[in-house]
């Protein structure tokens, strides 16, 4: 099936809104792993919707930067495993490859080693042109991170960086003849608080205005927050309802979709009111990972012999990942106390444990569960269970957001009329050319 472009998936959206009342959230699915992209695909092909993975860099980047947690893939390794998948299972429907918080300083190690604003500039770059050269459909282009100030960036400043980066995309994908890619800009970082109304839309007004100076397109996504905010296995933000809906009017004024991030285990009384509110997609990532890591864990728990939880636990606990999840309470504890207290090691090895999945000691440990699994006539297709288990997870979210058969009825509604076209196109290494 030949794709629109998410910005001519927005407008379809938007046309069967007037013409027959459909609203709907789009998902976007953080690749947590390679068994949450085939789940979400083989969720994709039963449930008939459109599957939008959104890779952080810390997911998916160039090799040369380290590469990412799942699996260790770079762009084009992402891409073609999404293609292999796709083949593999017969899915034919539409996906769209998304990088989520693209930008300089994006990479937890940039912060921590806190480079210079030249050197995360060019890397960002860098990683962004890997990205339209190995058929990203959409970039977020989110400049808020500065580790080298203590205040947040002003908003001028994030739209001064997000135009810049812009531009500099355009250029590159225009001398390399790449089919156009759509943009999503983001407010403010993430903390679960709310931006005011009047900031967002003087922003969104003078990003549009300055891009359309510029002759550059404008972003198919703004972000903007709804107060969410993830913490361990819990959603502790405040979403409010009442400003959602005034962000979301203020974006459709302007013909750009609104995005908020961190939707992940919001109640099914606020997931359902999505669509009504006018958002127009919605992110989450963990909670997938985390229903993959529960999955393992009550497996390996039918297997006394079995090595896996104490191998991925050792694992999650050295890589340190868990610290950005701690909640306010538990923010002071040390990988010490952590060893010694067995509930809380749990509770990070399942918050956190998804990092690891791609380590070839908890790989090792996994196939060895597996085989047990089948050896013993406990369960004869543990990989299919915890299949079964991500894709329960993300039906949660495609019921709620109204996305069942969206697919069909965007097609048959005329859709493949409008233009822009074009499929992922992988390119052969001696066509990347470094900046």
């Amino acid at each position: 099936m030949n794709k629109p472009s998410l910005g001519n998936l927005l407008k379809s959206i938007w046309a069967l809104k007037e013409k027959e009342g459909l609203k709907v959230t789009l998902l976007g699915i953080g690749p947590m792993s390679e068994r949450v992209v085939r789940a979400a695909l083989e969720l994709g092909k039963e449930e008939d919707f459109p599957v939008i993975f959104i890779a952080s860099r810390n997911q998916i980047d160039k090799k040369e930067y380290g590469a990412g947690y799942v699996e260790g893939w770079d762009q084009k390794e992402f891409a073609k495993a999404i293609k292999r998948i796709a083949k593999e299972i017969n899915f034919s429907g539409l996906c769209y490859i998304c990088r989520d918080h693209g930008g300089p300083w994006q990479r937890t190690e940039e912060r921590r080693k806190r480079l210079s604003e030249k050197e995360a500039m060019e890397r960002a770059k860098d990683s962004y042109l890997a990205d339209i050269l190995f058929g990203f459909d959409l970039l977020h282009i989110d400049p808020t991170l500065n580790p080298l100030q203590s205040e947040p960036l002003p908003l001028e400043e994030v739209e001064k960086k997000a135009v810049e980066l812009i531009e500099w995309l355009e250029t590159k994908r225009k001398e390399r003849g790449l089919s156009p890619v759509g943009y999503e800009v983001g407010t403010e970082e993430t903390k679960g608080g709310l931006i005011g109304c009047s900031s967002f839309e003087r922003f969104l007004q003078s990003l549009l205005r300055e891009l359309d100076r510029r002759n550059l397109p404008k972003p198919d996504f703004i972000v903007g927050q709804t107060g969410t905010l993830v913490k361990m296995d819990r959603n502790v933000g405040q979403f409010n309802p009442g400003k959602a809906k005034e962000l979301a009017t203020i974006t459709k004024k302007y013909k750009v979709g609104f995005k908020e991030h961190n939707a992940d285990y919001l109640s099914e009384e606020i997931l359902t009111a999505h669509p009504d509110l006018g958002i127009t997609a919605a992110n989450v990532a963990p909670e997938f990972g985390v229903a993959e890591t529960k999955a393992y864990l009550r497996l390996a728990k039918l297997i006394p012999q079995s090595d896996f939880i104490p191998t991925i636990q050792k694992a999650t606990l050295e890589s340190n990942r868990w610290k950005r999840w701690l909640t306010k309470e538990n923010l002071n504890l040390t990988a010490e106390e952590i060893a010694r207290d067995e509930e809380m090691l749990n509770r990070i090895t399942i918050v956190a444990g998804h990092y690891t999945f791609s380590q070839k000691v908890v790989a090792r440990a996994r196939e060895r569960l597996f085989h047990w699994l089948k050896e013993e006539k406990i369960v004869e297709n543990p990989e299919g269970e915890v299949t079964q288990a991500i894709k329960d997870s993300i039906r949660h979210y495609i019921r709620a957001f109204n996305l069942k058969g969206l697919t069909t009825r965007i097609m048959v509604n005329g859709i493949n009329k409008l233009q822009g076209y074009h499929d992922i196109e992988i390119c052969s290494p001696e066509e990347v050319v470094e900046t």
